[in-house]
């Protein structure tokens, strides 16, 4: 068998097999979309972007986050760098998590473990190593494995990817912390759902798993219709937002919104998720500056309310 296989060409083929309905973007078919039987037990957590510019020092976020009455908070490593250069100390962070009741479900990083080339990829092994161990220590056990040194590249091979994971996992399985495949919808590779669940099946690895995020999934020219085909117990935390009625190939971070207030069919997402088998956390992540102008905890307040207002809206 034939093992090499570019992005391009799964694409195409994938192509053939869902036919022009997978460029929609619509909503999800109502009989593929049905309600779970039991009520998904829900975690709400914080993505730190969504407060990036009010300027907020990752204590500060902390107890905002607590204070707001979320579940979670997920920071990006570079807070917990600057947190460190500035003299803070990670197991005192970690019991100001843990005292303010908050888990760290979840972190943004962005090393090279997808690249081809075999001295770039191991620094960017190396740099993953030293993000989990910093995690760790403040208690986190998710990190995001996103395409970064691939989003310019539209003939990598899927399965090489795969095998690239697979080391990835091996790494996260001896640090403690799990490395989450992540959708990136303005990237040549890993920017469509087919592609995230080919590399994650051919991992072969029992903690593979999938980042996805409303926005990016729309941005990558997925349908959201794809959700239902995917192991819901196999996406641990999803990137909760929404986009005004805008074209893929315009919109960019900067302008998702709350949930509930663009156009994305939200409560068919959540439905086909929860469907799916979907049980963990909704992780609200926004790049709004509008919103950056704002006071933090009413922005992050309305975040968490929206959120729930989704969810309540669907079981």
């Amino acid at each position: 068998m034939n093992h090499r296989i570019s992005r391009r060409t799964w694409v195409q083929s994938a192509g053939l097999l869902a036919g022009a309905s997978c460029f929609s973007g619509g909503p999800i078919q109502a009989e593929a979309a049905q309600a779970p039987t039991a009520k998904p037990r829900i975690r709400y957590c914080l993505n730190t972007s969504t407060i990036r510019g009010q300027e907020l020092s990752l204590v500060e976020e902390i107890d905002l986050c607590a204070k707001a009455g979320y579940d979670a908070i997920e920071p990006w490593i570079g807070e917990i760098n600057k947190h460190q250069e500035q003299g803070g100390d990670l197991a005192d962070l970690a019991k100001r998590i843990q005292d303010a009741g908050l888990t760290v479900e979840s972190a943004i990083g962005f090393a090279k473990w997808i690249v081809d080339d075999p001295s770039e990829r191991q620094a960017g092994l190396e740099q993953m190593k030293r993000d989990m161990d910093m995690l760790r220590q403040i208690g986190g056990i998710r990190i995001a494995a996103p395409p970064v040194g691939a989003t310019d590249r539209t003939d990598m091979n899927l399965f090489e990817i795969a095998d690239r994971y697979r080391d990835l996992l091996a790494l996260g399985k001896q640090m403690g912390v799990t490395p989450q495949l992540e959708l990136w919808g303005f990237s040549k590779t890993l920017s469509r759902l087919g592609e995230l669940a080919f590399v994650a099946t051919e991992a072969a690895h029992p903690d593979a798993c999938l980042l996805t995020d409303v926005y990016h999934i729309y941005k990558g020219g997925s349908d959201f219709a794809g959700l239902q085909m995917l192991n819901g117990h196999k996406m641990h935390v999803m990137h909760m937002n929404d986009y005004p009625d805008m074209e893929r190939s315009k919109i960019n971070d900067a302008d998702r919104v709350y949930p509930g207030d663009g156009v994305a069919p939200i409560s068919s997402v959540l439905q086909a998720l929860f469907a799916a088998g979907f049980s963990g956390v909704l992780s609200v992540e926004l790049f709004n500056r509008e919103y950056w102008k704002q006071d933090a905890l009413t922005v992050i307040s309305t975040s968490l309310a929206k959120m729930k207002d989704a969810v309540a809206a669907v079981v």
